[in-house]
């Protein structure tokens, strides 16, 4: 089975993905990996510096469709601006339908996700705002909250568990998803 994980930056999602690949035994995916290199970059922060968001969003959905088009099993770290990519919403309801794909939203409240954000190096999350990086978490999470939840077949509370509790209730979605 492919999961995708989606949620905000600091959700968890690329240190959740990789202990679920590696305790499940199927590859782990970073789209911001992937999208970086569609861009010919080293990294999405670089991406999203160089080429600006409308070039970063356009790499990302052209990303994320070469990943649900790949097939075998594996875990899917999106970025938290992947859903809202052209396309990308539905490219991911058809892919669910079509594949039988699972999509879990590591969700956080905003402050938690301000938490997170305060203690990591900026360089590494550029700013989608005026707002800064950590102050534009609240934004953020008003406008994709609801895309998120519409997108998931399971939503994951994340506050309060440690990623090792989260990657065992992702793995065990995996393994019996109703």
């Amino acid at each position: 089975m492919k999961v995708l994980l989606i949620g905000l930056r600091a959700s968890g999602k690329t240190t959740v993905g990789r202990l679920v690949a590696a305790g499940s035994g199927v590859a782990f995916v970073d789209l911001d990996d992937r999208t970086a290199a569609v861009l010919g970059v080293g990294s999405a922060a670089d991406g999203l510096r160089m080429m600006g968001e409308a070039a970063f969003r356009a790499a990302e959905a052209a990303a994320l469709l070469a990943v649900l088009g790949e097939t075998g099993g594996a875990v899917v770290a999106l970025g938290g601006g992947s859903p809202i990519a052209p396309g990308a919403a539905e490219m991911i309801r058809e892919w669910r339908k079509a594949r039988g794909g699972f999509v879990v939203y590591l969700a956080a409240s905003a402050d938690a996700l301000q938490r997170r954000l305060a203690g990591l190096d900026p360089g590494e999350r550029p700013p989608l705002t005026e707002l800064g990086t950590v102050g534009e978490v609240e934004r953020l999470h008003g406008q994709r909250d609801p895309l998120y939840r519409s997108l998931a077949d399971r939503v994951i509370e994340t506050e309060g568990l440690l990623p090792e509790q989260i990657a065992a209730e992702v793995a065990r979605l995996m393994r019996d998803p109703c």
